[in-house]
């Protein structure tokens, strides 16, 4: 898998457990899905994202 797949994977995964644990634990873990959905905003604008950079640091490769 390509950064850009592991990237989508993590952010997915993420907001989805964040949502269930808003729904079934407390509402203040919606924020976490929050964050996650404003880091990507951000990173659509500014081209950098610190998940992908945190990806390369640990070798995973750029395009197949």
């Amino acid at each position: 898998m390509t950064v850009n797949e592991w990237l989508r994977l993590i952010a997915g995964g993420f907001v989805l457990l964040a949502v269930v644990l808003g729904a079934t634990v407390h509402p203040y873990y919606n924020y976490a899905a929050a964050f996650v959905a404003a880091n990507l905003i951000q990173s659509a604008f500014t081209g950098w994202c610190p998940m992908m950079a945190l990806l390369r640091r640990l070798g995973v490769k750029e395009k197949e």
